[in-house]
């Protein structure tokens, strides 16, 4: 577990202080109600750790992912990234924030155009940004792809022709082409296979040790969550309910929703093992 940072007095990488987020719901006579998808969250990442946060389906993890990476505005509360609060900047300065958080989805063939092979796929996001030549760019996607576990040959295969495994891997790379602080990670794992998720968990774990990557790791999975973070927060309707280091978590759940999700697992002996590649 990784916790220089907390343990040197650091500030945090990315802050959450009482974050809100409600969603305006109509009824039938007209009159608007709220629906509180995120209720007073508060937490704090540290550079180069893991904190996962672990719920059930409408337990407001993918709110929470849409509102760091500022893809959805808090109703209330703060997100203090490098010590500035993203919340009230505008939406030109969001721009550079965006840049430093990415976002990879369980299903990342649904963000690629269908159109491009693995090369152009990988390039967008700088070419969007416009300071490098093509060539700088193509050789920075081919050192990506090699350090993801993919070959460089493969640029010009069309996201369709990779398995599950490989566009997972191709769309953690696309994020690293711009070189983010912070990967958030929103059930990146849970489409995939026990042997293929194994793999990516791997692959993070490298990635952080080589890049000092720092990740919100959002799951249902509590053993995979066990297996790759410094702290696991338990979300449940909006709230964190629990909130500790994995092997607190695991041997001494205080929640009732913690104690759900802990026998939903079948395969808490996963955590703390390494999967060889195949």
């Amino acid at each position: 577990m990784n916790t220089a940072g907390r343990d040197k007095g650091m500030q945090p990488l990315l802050e959450v202080e009482n974050l809100v987020k409600t969603y305006s719901r109509r009824r039938l006579a007209g009159s608007g109600e709220g629906v509180r998808a995120l209720d007073g969250v508060s937490f704090s990442i540290f550079r180069g750790t893991t904190l996962a946060i672990v719920g059930e389906s409408g337990s407001g993890k993918s709110t929470l992912a849409f509102c760091l990476a500022c893809l959805e505005k808090p109703t209330s509360g703060a997100i203090r990234f490098e010590d500035k609060d993203i919340v009230t900047l505008s939406e030109k300065d969001l721009r550079a924030i965006r840049r430093q958080m990415q976002l990879i989805f369980q299903d990342p063939a649904s963000s690629f155009n269908p159109r491009w092979g693995v090369g152009e796929i990988l390039i967008e996001p700088l070419a969007l940004q416009g300071n490098l030549g093509r060539d700088e760019m193509r050789t920075r996607a081919h050192a990506l792809l090699e350090q993801v576990g993919l070959s460089s040959s493969m640029e010009a295969k069309l996201a369709s022709e990779l398995s599950g495994g490989q566009r997972q891997r191709l769309a953690i790379a696309r994020a690293l082409m711009l070189e983010p602080k912070v990967l958030i990670l929103d059930e990146a794992l849970s489409a995939l296979d026990c042997s293929v998720q194994a793999q990516i968990a791997n692959l993070l774990v490298d990635l952080q040790s080589s890049c000092g990557m720092t990740y919100l790791f959002i799951t249902h999975d509590l053993a995979m969550a066990a297996h790759l973070a410094d702290e696991i927060a338990v979300m449940s309707k909006g709230r964190i309910v629990e909130h500790g280091a994995p092997n607190k978590i695991l041997n001494q759940p205080q929640s009732v929703i913690t104690r759900e999700l802990l026998a939903a697992v079948p395969r808490l002996g996963f955590a703390g093992t390494r999967v060889a590649e195949s």
